[in-house]
């Protein structure tokens, strides 16, 4: 009968461990991102006002996406514009997309509002600015989208 030493048997329970987590690694970062929760906001703005709206969200609301950003809350923070114009019913001016860490923190109304005092001290000024970025707005709308794998 042929026996095997307790060196090669630990051996082998080694090589067994670190095939099983090399191959379990993958998964483990799907899984983590699959949780992430992304939403495509858009913005159409009165005509001609688009740069203006972009600063005042530049200035007013970036700011305390980024402060949930470096907490951990957001992942990331994407602006863009369209580069080209299109018909009044498809037209949108302004589109930011943001992937949350989770659904939850992607609903949660509360999510910068301890950063606005801390950011915005004269809360007058700030409510005052926001009101008006809002009077240039004519439509905004929340899309969450995922990927598709395609083969």
């Amino acid at each position: 009968m042929y026996r095997i030493s307790t060196k090669t048997r630990f051996g082998a329970f080694v090589l067994f461990v670190l095939i099983f987590a090399i191959s379990e690694l993958p998964a483990q970062n799907k899984t983590a991102t699959e949780n992430y929760f992304r939403v495509e906001n858009y913005y159409k703005v009165r005509w001609g006002f688009a740069e203006e709206f972009i600063g005042l969200w530049e200035k007013n609301h970036y700011p305390l996406l980024k402060k949930a950003k470096e907490k951990g809350d957001i992942i990331s923070i994407v602006a863009s514009r369209p580069r080209y114009h299109s018909g009044e019913d498809t037209r949108w001016d302004f589109r930011v997309t943001i992937v949350f860490r989770t659904v939850a923190l992607a609903f949660d109304e509360n999510l910068t509002t301890t950063y606005k005092k801390e950011l915005f001290p004269d809360q007058d000024a700030y409510a005052k600015a926001e009101q008006h970025r809002f009077e240039l707005l004519l439509a905004h709308w929340d899309i969450e989208t995922s990927d598709i794998d395609l083969p």
